[in-house]
C-alpha cells in the first residue's frame, strides 16, 4: 500500500475525492478483497472456486501486487497462464514494434505516407513475381516483413488482440491485424480468347498488420464545388451590381465524394456530367 502513496508516484492511479479523502479498493468485491488479503499474511493468494481471474488480476494491479506464478495458486490453470501469457504478449510485442515494425513505418513515414500496411512472411518464404504480369492491384503497396518469430506470435487471436491494444497506447489508429492471403509466385498461366493471357499466382495465408498515424482522416477527401446560375437571372456579367435583392446566386455544396466513390458508382447512379464524351 505504501507504494500507492510514494513519493515516487510510480502507480499513479490513487486520486482524492473532493474531500481530500482516498477511496481505496473501490469497485473491488469483498469476495476478491478477502482473497487478496492472505497476501498480507503469507505472500501468497490462494484463489478459491468461483473467484473470477481476470477481477483477480485487477484487484492486484490496482494494489501494487505482483501477479505471477509465485504469487498465485488457483485451481484454474488455463485462467491463470492466459494471464501471464497477456503480460508475456504485451512485453513481446513492445520488443518486436521497436525492432521490426517501426523502422518500416518511419521509411513509409519519410515517403510522405500517412499508413503502413505489413504482411509477415516466414524466413523461408519467396516472393517471386513475373514483372510483365504482376498480381492483382493492391498486393505492390504492402510492406514485406520476414519475420518466423512475429509470424508465430500473430498466429494466436489473444496476440493480435494485445498488440492492438498496444498499438493503440501508442496514438496509432486505424488498426487492423488478421490473416490474409498473400502471393508468393506465379503458378501458371491461363491463355484467353483473344491471346490475353492470365497469370494465376500461389497464395498463403500470413499474418498482416495495418495501422495509421493520420491526424486529418476526415479532411483528406476529395470535394466538388458546383456554382449554379439562379434561373431568374439570364446574364449574371451584365446585371453585375444592379442585381435586386430578389435574386440569388445558389451555390451548391454537394456532399464529400471520393473520386474513386465516383469511378466504381454503378453506371445508373452517374450524373449527366459525369457521363465520358
Amino acid at each position: 500500500l505504501c507504494r500507492m502513496f510514494g513519493p515516487g508516484r510510480e502507480y499513479n492511479f490513487t486520486r482524492p475525492n473532493e474531500k481530500g479523502e482516498y477511496e481505496i479498493a473501490e469497485g473491488i468485491s469483498s469476495a476478491v478483497f478477502r482473497t487478496v488479503l492472505d497476501y498480507y499474511k503469507t505472500g501468497i493468494i490462494n484463489c478459491p472456486d468461483g473467484i473470477s481471474i481476470p477481477d483477480l488480476r485487477d484487484t492486484c494491479d490496482y494494489l501494487c501486487i505482483n501477479f505471477d506464478f509465485n504469487t498465485i495458486k488457483c485451481q484454474d490453470l488455463s485462467a491463470l497462464l492466459h494471464e501471464l501469457s497477456n503480460d508475456g504478449a504485451h512485453k513481446q510485442f513492445d520488443s518486436y514494434l521497436e525492432e521490426l515494425i517501426l523502422p518500416i513505418m518511419v521509411a513509409s513515414a519519410r515517403k510522405g505516407e500517412r499508413e503502413c500496411h505489413i504482411v509477415v512472411l516466414t524466413d523461408e518464404d519467396t516472393v517471386d513475381w513475373d514483372e510483365d504480369h504482376p498480381p492483382p492491384m493492391g498486393e505492390e503497396y504492402s510492406q514485406i516483413l520476414y519475420s518466423s518469430k512475429l509470424y508465430r506470435f500473430f498466429k494466436y487471436i489473444e496476440n493480435r488482440d494485445v498488440a492492438k491494444a498496444v498499438l493503440k497506447e501508442r496514438g496509432l489508429k486505424n488498426i487492423r491485424i488478421g490473416i490474409e492471403g498473400y502471393p508468393t509466385c506465379k503458378e501458371k498461366v491461363k491463355r484467353r480468347p483473344g491471346g490475353r493471357s492470365e497469370v494465376i499466382y500461389n497464395y498463403v495465408q500470413r499474418p498482416f498488420i495495418q495501422m495509421s498515424w493520420e491526424k486529418e482522416e476526415g479532411k483528406s477527401r476529395h470535394v466538388d464545388f458546383q456554382c449554379v446560375r439562379s434561373k431568374s437571372l439570364t446574364n449574371l456579367v451584365t446585371v453585375g451590381d444592379d442585381v435586386s435583392e430578389d435574386h440569388e446566386v445558389i451555390m451548391h455544396h454537394p456532399p464529400q465524394v471520393d473520386e474513386l466513390d465516383r469511378l466504381n458508382a454503378p453506371f445508373s447512379q452517374m450524373v449527366v456530367n459525369d457521363l465520358p464524351d
